[in-house]
């Protein structure tokens, strides 16, 4: 085995930092079995791209490399294959994988950190750490102030000092960005402590490593110790704050993050032989640790657990843990049934090839988004005539609506939902366009969730990169309900896993789903993503009530399979057993290659003049309107065609059609496309319309046949 890396090297440059007062006790010999469980884990998460993945995924990911690194660092043992695991760490930023919408500088800081963990100076880092010089802001449509994420910009501090860089450029902008967000009684908080809040104690510890890092002068040390102290819940685990507003659950990134910042503090542990004791009931049967006594292990929370031992003095402890027992394995009822859903899919455009995409593609529900009262009347209607396998529900999204945290802002996308069609959920709490007063959390649970909640809807978090935020409302719901879901494969996003892979703290106990979030007018020029990313769900029939029981028990199954995920299959779910079962009956389910719910290539619609939803709908008569297959935007706008128009036959005889194509709205690329015949002085009685169109890549021949009465 290697060696470790040099403790002088290490300790220089983690000391400066004030990322680490001290390298990692070596376990004495009489751990060795604990060691190993350990390491056994380590080694689980470790695949052929030469970096460290969550346990169910085959995609390694930067933050789970990040964590098992500095895992293996604790115990005094370098990792396998250290040169191949350098140059993964060095080449994969969560970017890679599509480019981030909002730079997140924390993932920097994570690869820099892991590199100096395994020995190598990063050197090809320093250009791109030098130009940070200020706080990032962050998109003020989903944080009304703009605030930036703390962890994030202070990451960034802790990158130029491992990068040996000089810190002058940093100022004034980050000696003032840090010192206004320190509370009076010495805790730190995303917000200027001008807005009012407490401070978030993983926040703090970031804010104690920027001041040492950043040489400011510290007056409040008595009045953050008592803080970090007030953090101590009676098992001896640590929550986020003293009085918490809500979900003050105990957490091992909490219990770490106080650890580390009494220690950076010179201050006592207090309850220490608790707080050991709390730590150990973490350790599951597989060898690694959860965030939580009873939850699922993970490699993050492995590394905060070991971490926050190693502080204590404690690591040899894991030497005579008692891990849990192994988890039973979920007997499922013989009787269920792989069903799919989409939601927030189309709620607007044509309800015909709505109909159409969803008996094609074997949709049992489709979530429409913020669709009208006449679409959703007309949508069910028509699939009711034509008896389609498809049921209409609503998934909106409520624009307009923010809640607001104190300490850690005021953040949009909080209220993505869905309930049947039907159902009386209320209102929303604020409107797209209009000036709404952001709102508590408290506030939105007794005026927006409880009515869904009567309405049998649910909620679903969409999205968000500020993790202290994100644990406080997802903690929350796991103890009072709230959130229901997870979103993870995303039109506009690859996987939010990807983006925020603290979400994985939540596996097993909040479901995961993939979320349309549908743009454009048409749900035809979205077909990439509808015929892209799904939510697979069990149940012995797709009702709502069938779906409801399938997000209580964590049966659901996020899936893609596109240009996108590489066509890879990527899939999330909270259940090993449950994961298995879809996998086992993919032929029953696949939408590529030759599976059974494939794209189609043609749409042949037949409108009349009351059809007041459909583009191209005659004044009188018939009129006849054909769309081939193209790949679209992410914004719903056709990009490349995948079939040719080859012929139109109306009751046996070909005949002829006019080319249709419109503009966007900037000028540039078509927004729709389409043939079109009129008849507007059709014969009555039954008529039968064919369209044929050829497949791009194959030269296959393609049809739709429809009837049509006059």
């Amino acid at each position: 085995m290697n060696a470790p890396v040099s403790r002088r090297s290490v300790l220089k440059a983690l000391t400066a930092a004030g990322a680490v007062a001290a390298l990692p006790l070596r376990l004495t010999a009489q751990s060795t079995n604990g060691r190993a469980d350990i390491l056994r884990y380590l080694a689980t998460h470790a695949r052929p791209d030469h970096g460290y993945a969550f346990d169910d995924q085959q995609r390694s990911h930067l933050t789970p490399t990040f964590a098992v690194i500095g895992s293996y660092r604790l115990l005094g043992e370098t990792p396998p294959e250290k040169s191949a695991l350098i140059d993964y760490v060095r080449t994969h930023h969560p970017r890679e994988l599509k480019k981030l919408e909002q730079e997140r500088r924390i993932f920097e800081w994570q690869q820099i950190q892991a590199l100096a963990w395994l020995g190598d100076e990063a050197a090809d880092f320093r250009d791109r750490i030098k130009a940070f010089t200020a706080p990032l802001g962050y998109l003020k449509q989903y944080e009304q102030h703009g605030y930036p994420i703390f962890q994030s910009e202070t990451g960034v501090i802790q990158s130029h000092v491992l990068l040996g860089l000089p810190l002058e450029p940093l100022s004034p902008a980050f000696p003032t960005y840090v010192t206004e967000r320190r509370r009076a009684n010495g805790s730190f908080n995303n917000t200027p402590a001008a807005d009012g809040g407490d401070g978030h104690v993983m926040n703090t510890l970031w804010g104690l490593q920027a001041l040492r890092a950043l040489k400011l002068s510290d007056d409040r040390t008595a009045e953050t110790v008592a803080w970090l102290q007030g953090c101590q819940l009676p098992s001896g685990a640590f929550t986020y704050q003293p009085q918490p507003m809500f979900a003050g659950v105990d957490d091992v990134a909490y219990t770490r993050a106080a650890l580390r910042a009494l220690q950076l503090l010179g201050a006592p542990l207090p309850r220490r032989e608790a707080c050991i004791a709390w730590l150990h009931s973490l350790a599951n049967a597989d060898g690694g640790f959860s965030d939580r006594p009873g939850w699922l292990s993970n490699p993050i929370a492995t590394y905060y657990a070991l971490d926050a031992l190693n502080v204590l003095g404690a690591l040899d402890s894991v030497a005579n843990v008692r891990r849990r027992a192994p988890r039973a394995r979920t007997i499922l009822p013989s009787n269920l049934k792989i069903f799919s859903a989409q939601i927030e899919s189309h709620g607007t455009g044509s309800p015909a090839e709505a109909i159409a995409l969803a008996t094609a593609l074997k949709i049992d529900l489709w979530g429409t988004k913020n669709a009208r009262p006449e679409w959703m009347t007309r949508v069910r209607a028509l699939a009711a005539e034509q008896k389609a396998p498809v049921q209409f529900f609503r998934a909106d999204e409520e624009y307009g609506t923010w809640v607001d945290v104190p300490g850690l802002g005021t953040y949009s996308h909080t209220s993505d939902l869905f309930a049947p069609a039907d159902a009386n959920i209320g209102p929303p709490l604020g409107r797209r366009g209009e000036s709404s007063p952001p709102v508590s959390w408290a506030h939105f649970r007794e005026h927006r969730l409880a009515a869904l909640e009567r309405g049998r809807g649910r909620l679903l978090w969409q999205f968000g990169e500020n993790e202290e935020l994100v644990r406080l409302f997802l903690d929350d719901s796991v103890e009072r309900g709230g959130f229901a879901v997870i979103s993870t494969f995303h039109f506009g996003n690859p996987d939010f896993l990807n983006t925020e892979p603290f979400l994985q703290r939540w596996k097993g106990k909040i479901p995961y789903v993939s979320l349309q979030d549908a743009h454009g007018t048409e749900p035809w020029w979205f077909a990439d993503n509808t015929s892209g990313h799904r939510t697979l769900f069990l149940a012995t029939e797709p009702t709502w009530e069938g779906w409801l029981n399938a997000l209580k028990q964590n049966w659901t199954v996020a899936v893609r399979h596109d240009e996108v995920s590489r066509r890879e299959t990527w899939m999330h779910s909270g259940s090993p057993e449950v994961l298995d079962f879809v996998r086992a009956r993919e032929a029953t389910w696949r939408w590529w290659d030759s599976g059974p719910a494939v794209r189609p290539l043609v749409s042949l619609v037949a409108l009349k003049a009351s059809d007041t939803l459909e583009v191209a709908r005659p004044d009188k008569g018939i009129a006849l309107r054909v769309r081939c297959a193209w790949h679209n935007t992410p914004q719903g706008f056709p990009q490349t065609p995948l079939a040719d128009f080859v012929k139109l036959t109306v009751d046996g005889a070909e005949v002829s059609t006019s080319v249709v194509e419109k503009k966007r709205p900037n000028g540039t690329g078509l927004a729709d496309a389409y043939r079109l015949l009129g008849v507007p002085d059709a014969a009555g009685g039954r008529h039968t319309a064919t369209a044929t169109v050829r497949e791009l890549s194959t030269g296959k021949l393609s049809e739709q046949t429809i009837e049509y009465f006059v």
